[in-house]
């Protein structure tokens, strides 16, 4: 993904009758949803809302609530989770489709897959506004999310304050909407390193890649030292093992990328133009050797800390000594 998906504030003013929402990232989707019901309600502000749901529909609900009302006014009628839909609500979004109902607007959510296809063709047909709700992964995809999201608000976010946000939160979209929604409220002028520490340090994926980085640096002291603080706040062994997994593995894929610019080389592995940097440095003083020995000691690590072992604290402590180790060189 090279652009941040479609959000509310990308949606035109003038909505019409038929929408598509487009996508399995549920965030950007349920701001698209949103949007488009707040755009109606510009014009129509007694607008009703129906939302019908795949799970629990029942054979022409959609036609009932969609044939005219007594007392009038318009509806927006918005059909969730197209791709679980049952036969009966698809023939009856076809029905529909048909023949709309002046002064109804239909907006269907459809994740992915190929269920509801005849219902997507006939949508894009009938000329029905798509808005792509497109899947949010990488960590390059994070980075952009978050960076459009103070963009938006028109606020200043340093890239190394994006960065410890997506490394806090990042590893759930909701949660980094959320991060970055909270500090534009609650924060005034730039948002840099020090006010993301404040708000997000002590998080779980903060603490981990914090004791990564001081692993992969081979600094024995402040790799256990910040363990040992985690530990003893009840921060669970497994996410820091993730976390050096993830480090380490993210070093083998820089070194093996080659020489190409960091914005090439990011956009080829998923990453952020950060993440290469940032790996490209900690590569000093690493051997391929060094690297295959290290995450075979955190493999060993994953397995004990998920059960495997008698002793989970032990055998993250291990492995951080093993990455420090070979780091220096044996």
């Amino acid at each position: 993904m090279t652009d941040v998906p479609v959000d509310v504030m990308d949606v035109p003013r003038r909505v019409p009758p038929l929408a598509l929402v487009s996508g399995p990232e549920q965030v950007i989707a349920d701001r698209a949803v949103k949007g488009l019901l707040e755009d109606l309600r510009v014009s129509q502000p007694d607008l009703e809302v129906v939302r019908l749901y795949a799970a629990s529909y029942a054979p022409g609900d959609l036609l009932a609530q969609a044939a005219p009302s007594l007392f009038g006014g318009d509806k927006a009628i918005v059909v969730h989770d197209l791709d679980e839909a049952p036969d009966e609500l698809q023939a009856d979004l076809l029905a529909f489709l048909a023949a709309p109902e002046d002064g109804v607007t239909l907006i269907v959510r459809h994740k992915s897959g190929n269920r509801g296809k005849k219902v997507l063709d006939a949508l894009r047909s009938a000329r029905a506004r798509v808005v792509e709700a497109p899947a949010i992964k990488s960590d390059r995809d994070k980075t952009d999310f978050a960076s459009h999201e103070f963009r938006a608000a028109h606020r200043r976010a340093t890239p190394g304050a994006v960065r410890a946000l997506v490394e806090a939160v990042g590893q759930s979209v909701s949660e980094l909407a959320s991060a970055c929604q909270q500090l534009i409220a609650d924060t005034t002028g730039t948002i840099d390193e020090a006010v993301v520490e404040l708000y997000h340090g002590g998080k779980v994926e903060a603490t981990g890649f914090r004791v990564a980085d001081a692993a992969v640096a081979g600094d024995t002291s402040e790799a256990l030292r910040l363990l040992r603080h985690a530990i003893a706040v009840g921060v669970d062994p497994v996410p820091i093992v993730a976390v050096l997994a993830q480090q380490l593995r993210q070093l083998v894929r820089v070194g093996s990328a080659g020489r190409g610019r960091s914005v090439d080389v990011a956009r080829d592995l998923g990453l952020a133009p950060w993440q290469v940097d940032k790996a490209r440095r900690s590569l000093n003083g690493w051997t391929p050797d060094a690297l295959g020995r290290s995450i075979q000691a955190v493999a060993a690590a994953d397995f004990d800390v998920k059960g495997g072992g008698r002793d989970p604290v032990y055998a993250v402590e291990r492995a951080v000594l093993t990455i420090t180790r070979e780091r220096r060189g044996g």
